[in-house]
């Protein structure tokens, strides 16, 4: 079970079709899950017809509806600022922008290849192909976790197969692969054993408790066990 906006939905079964990997929403088990919610879709009418089905009931009056390592004050600021800066029109992508940054990696990917191909393998050509072929691909991973994050255009679909193009065929990485973990980043940020870019503790982080918290000593011992 969460909680999204008081109410309580089960998601038992829904989570194993859930687009975004189950891992992401069992995170939320027994918790609020309302901000990740609404910063995880972006078509918020359209998620809300399948949440229908799963509604189970509603918080008491005297249950907080936030978690219970945040701070109510700076909780409730947060979303405040959210909605600002969404009237605002900030989160609104420019189009021609993204097509300037796309246009630029396929010519410098292109540039790496054709020095190579036309000047040969010795040491400047092959030192400047190299330059051209690491700023493309670097390139190209921000520009697809844009597109993973759905904010290049309005609908996911199109953000999605854009992400394919660029992360699987011209960097030769799973898009699936990069979702499912880079999810679960955004899910519980900096949260140990929830977040997998901390997995790779101890060996390239120094981590303690002022720099990650392990959410799941604050759930329920029932919940705990069905979602492990």
């Amino acid at each position: 079970w969460l909680v999204i906006d008081r109410k309580v939905y089960d998601v038992s079964k829904f989570s194993k079709q859930h687009p975004g990997g189950s891992r992401v929403i069992s995170h939320y088990a027994g918790q609020d899950a309302t901000d990740a919610f609404v910063a995880f879709h972006s078509d918020k009418v359209l998620v809300k017809k399948y949440l229908k089905s799963l509604l189970i009931g509603e918080l008491a009056p005297d249950q907080p509806s936030f978690e219970s390592n945040k701070k109510k004050s700076l909780l409730e600021d947060f979303r405040e600022l959210r909605c600002t800066i969404d009237k605002m029109g900030l989160l609104r992508p420019n189009y021609f922008f993204f097509f300037l940054i796309f246009l630029h990696l396929l010519v410098l990917d292109a540039a790496s290849w054709l020095v190579v191909w036309y000047f040969g393998i010795s040491l400047v050509p092959f030192s400047v192909g190299i330059a051209f072929f690491t700023i493309a691909q670097i390139q190209m991973g921000w520009f697809q976790h844009d597109l993973g994050h759905c904010s290049v255009f309005r609908k996911p679909k199109w953000n999605r197969l854009l992400q394919i193009v660029v992360i699987n065929i011209l960097k030769g990485l799973p898009a699936s692969w990069w979702n499912h973990l880079h999810n679960q980043h955004h899910a519980k940020p900096n949260c140990f054993r929830k977040d997998p870019d901390l997995n790779m503790h101890p060996l390239l982080f120094s981590l303690g408790k002022t720099l990650s918290v392990e959410v799941s000593k604050g759930m329920s011992g029932e919940a705990k066990s069905h979602w492990d």
